[in-house]
């Protein structure tokens, strides 16, 4: 490998031929990479060009042609959104690798510097001979980036290589021990178009990697590179320096549910990010229908990692958070433990079931209608036999109803039947069997009745069960105790308003109580698809029905008298069309993408699912998800020893076991490429406390700006010190929630606004979970560990979002040893 000093260009003086061969190779792969971006800046003008064509086309009278037109400029935008790689760093490496029939065969099998397309002397078999007669396989120089380029001639050369093409994966996973055929690989280093600095690797001996005198690997340079660079608001992908553990998970083919357990800083997001990007590269068809849905733990994450899959030339996913999975309903974060706690418990299936049997009532006392002159009694005991009735069908509550209301009504008849159809003379009654379904039939179209039935079997909808279930949680959760009503009941938060117009204002959700609503909506029933499909098609005829009065019309006003005498040969217009092609015609067409339409469908079931931080999910969460994924191909992202939810995940058999039993996949990370060796040992102390089973991995760093100590009152100073360390990069003030003074609060805000170099988040331990800072000023860790049951953990997290320097600000003890 070229030798290079912490500049990135070669030590040793101006005329050493290291030093200028290293700035022709740097120009050798400027001029390459230039090639690829003409190409990219081509094809997108092109798009750009069909693109204002295409909006200009299509009459506003035709919705099929608008409807066509939509979809095709949907089509070139994403297409041109993929393009967006090569403002990023469309390519980042180059091997040369052994290969049979090779599409960019190279000069010198063992050389780097070669040119694509020279050959040497075939031998009789078609492989290459040296300058010294020995014959060599043939090697094939493929180079790596973000999408995939090739040659507009008929060959379709391969110019550039798809990092997930399965021909591209040697780059990742060659070693010196197994080079699996690469001879020279390259990472290529680049800002924006321009780039500036290569690094080689020569994985089998050859005279070429000898005349190299320096041992270290070019794929360690680039890692730590990428480690030490400065962070963003936004999280970077990690496509040009993937690990062989990483990428064993991303390309993993197994379709049922993928477990990825790491520790802090082990990678997980990022593999779970470049999974999601090769699973759309592999499985295009298939997900482009159906859509792939990530869910992160709150919206500041969400923020964070949502540049990485377009960089990757992938936008069609659905990003969420747990409170944010039902459409139209707004969540904010549940702050209670007590109610997190509750509220995701396993046992709220059966309190939900018990709030919904509230609203099945039946009243103290007859109730007397009079229909036609006719006095008929609603009795408790015909209430309570439709009760029984719908009940047993086991069929959601909105779906029951309506054997409710026609149980109701056949008993009613018959007690109306019995009033109206008895035979004077004492014979049998004189109704039939026809008489009394009419009679039914009768009672049906009386609102008094409906409206009484209404009363004992509502329709209901989940917003209305749970308010009334948090309002009076003793009445449904009678066996249960005071604790769990107190977990159960509303808190008004300041944002609401107060206690005297508490009638009329709309409550806050939390995103502990969404899980609750997508169990309510399961238990009510709602339009399943068999349902939908046969509404659409009804009103669908009705349209066609209407149509064909249109053509009806038409034709009868049509004038067929010619003075000529000859036959008529106007074509009017039903001659040319029939009703469902006119009705068609007015058919309101869904253009909307895969992911905005996922995105308004509360039962979309996604092609797949990747769960990020999810040991912070709660039983009836994960009931939640796994209701959007019933082909159980999902991704699970998380640790349990950084659970901060008292009703997180504690196993991962647990949790999965009600959905897939035991079969389900787990691959664990073993490397912490984010902290530095001297924030990882105390990360090591305080995971000996919370998960003893479960080893520390290995960090790949020593260190980075180091670990400091100060008093509380010093916080002020730390924050200015820590800005000055991490120079254009982020700096981290986690505490715990509502620990800090509003003075303090103040204080840093004004710091965080004066302008410098670092940007400054403040930031509790819950929303801080999945970022990274450069540096993390961590404020009263014993106040963190007493906030919580989970308060170890939540430190445990804390002090590992930092990738250079931890700072401890407090006054009293640590949980740790120092």
């Amino acid at each position: 490998m070229t030798d290079t000093n912490s500049a990135g260009t070669p030590s040793g003086p101006p005329d050493d031929p290291n030093r200028q061969d290293h700035h022709e190779e740097i120009l050798q792969e400027q001029k390459y990479l230039d090639s690829l971006l003409h190409r990219v800046d081509t094809a997108r003008s092109q798009l750009e060009r069909r693109l204002k064509d295409v909006r200009k086309e299509a009459d506003i009278d035709d919705p099929q042609g608008l409807m066509m037109r939509d979809r095709e400029a949907r089509d070139i935008n994403q297409r041109l959104e993929s393009y967006a790689a090569a403002e990023i760093g469309l390519m980042f490496g180059r091997i040369d690798v052994e290969d049979d029939e090779p599409e960019n065969p190279v000069i010198c099998p063992t050389s780097i510097t070669g040119d694509i397309g020279s050959s040497a002397d075939p031998s009789p078999d078609g492989n290459t001979a040296d300058a010294k007669g020995h014959l060599e396989a043939p090697l094939d120089r493929r180079y790596i980036g973000r999408i995939g380029l090739h040659d507009n001639d008929a060959t379709m050369r391969t110019l550039l290589m798809d990092w997930r093409a399965p021909m591209a994966r040697p780059f990742y996973l060659a070693t010196t021990l197994h080079p699996d055929g690469v001879h020279a690989r390259r990472h290529i280093k680049t800002r924006g178009r321009r780039v500036t600095d290569v690094s080689d690797e020569y994985l089998i001996s050859s005279p070429e990697a000898s005349r190299h005198t320096t041992s270290s690997v070019a794929t360690e340079d680039a890692l730590l590179d990428a480690v030490n660079r400065a962070r963003s608001p936004h999280m970077r992908d990690i496509v040009e320096t993937i690990a062989a553990e990483q990428d064993a998970i991303i390309r993993s083919p197994h379709r049922g549910v993928t477990v990825v357990q790491g520790a802090p800083g082990t990678g997980k997001t990022a593999v779970a990010l470049h999974r999601a990007a090769f699973l759309l590269y592999t499985w295009r068809d298939q997900l482009e229908k159906s859509g792939v849905l990530v869910i992160g733990p709150n919206d500041r994450f969400l923020a964070y990692i949502s540049q990485v899959l377009p960089s990757l030339g992938e936008t069609g996913v659905v990003l969420a958070t747990p409170g944010t999975l039902l459409p139209g309903i707004t969540a904010i974060p549940e702050s209670s433990l007590l109610s997190r706690e509750v509220k995701g418990s396993i046992e709220m299936v059966t309190i939900l079931s018990d709030a919904v049997k509230t609203w099945q009532t039946i009243p103290s006392q007859p109730i007397t209608f009079t229909v036609d002159g006719v006095d008929i009694a609603l009795t408790p005991r015909m209430v309570s036999a439709s009760r029984t009735r719908a009940r047993r069908s086991r069929r959601p509550h909105n779906q029951a109803r309506p054997l409710f209301i026609e149980h109701a009504l056949s008993l009613l008849a018959d007690a109306m039947a019995e009033t109206i159809g008895a035979d004077p003379l004492g014979g049998s009654n004189l109704l039939s069997a026809s008489d009394r379904a009419q009679l039914r039939d009768d009672l049906a179209e009386e609102p008094e009745i409906i409206s009484a039935l209404d009363e004992f079997w509502p329709v209901l909808i989940p917003e209305k069960v749970l308010s009334r279930l948090f309002d009076s949680p003793e009445e449904a959760a009678a066996e249960y105790d005071e604790q769990t009503w107190e977990g159960l009941r509303w808190r008004r938060t300041r944002h609401q308003a107060t206690e005297e117009d508490s009638s009329t204002t709309p409550p806050t959700w939390t995103d502990a109580d969404t899980p609750l609503l997508d169990e309510l909506a399961e238990m009510l029933g709602i339009i399943d698809d068999e349902e939908a499909a046969a509404t659409e098609r009804k009103q669908w005829l009705a349209k066609i029905a209407e149509a064909q009065e249109a053509l009806d019309i038409l034709s009868g006003s049509a004038s067929q008298d010619l003075d000529d005498g000859f036959a008529p040969e106007i074509l009017m217009a039903y001659d040319v069309i029939d009703a469902e092609t006119l009705a068609d015609r007015q058919r309101e067409k869904d253009i909307r993408s895969t992911a905005q339409r996922a995105s308004a469908d509360l039962r979309w079931a996604f092609g797949h699912v990747i769960v990020d931080e999810a040991q912070e999910l709660s039983p009836m969460a994960w009931r939640m998800i796994f209701r959007r994924s019933p082909n159980r191909w999902m991704t699970i992202v998380g640790d349990p020893a950084q659970t901060g939810n008292p009703a997180g995940v504690d196993s991962w058999e647990d949790v999965l076991q009600p959905f897939v039993d035991s079969r389900w996949q787990m691959h664990e990370l073993t490397v912490n490429y984010r902290t530095p060796k001297d924030i990882a040992d105390i990360a090591a102390q305080l995971l000996k406390d919370i998960a003893p089973e479960q080893p520390a991995p290995l960090a790949l760093r020593d260190s980075g700006t180091g670990v400091t100590y100060c008093a509380r009152s010093h916080l002020l100073k730390a924050v200015a010190h820590a800005q000055k360390r991490a120079d254009h990069g982020m700096i981290g003030i986690l505490f715990a929630p509502d620990s800090l003074a509003a003075e303090e609060v103040q204080q840093l805000n004004t710091l965080a606004e004066t302008p410098h170099g670092a940007e400054v988040v403040l930031a509790d331990t819950r929303s801080a979970k999945g970022l990274e800072f450069d540096e993390v000023i961590l404020v009263e860790p014993m106040d963190i560990v007493e906030a919580s049951p989970m308060g170890l953990n939540d430190v445990y997290v804390a002090l590992t979002r930092a990738t250079q320097g931890l700072t401890v600000v407090h006054n009293r003890e640590l949980p740790w040893r120092v």
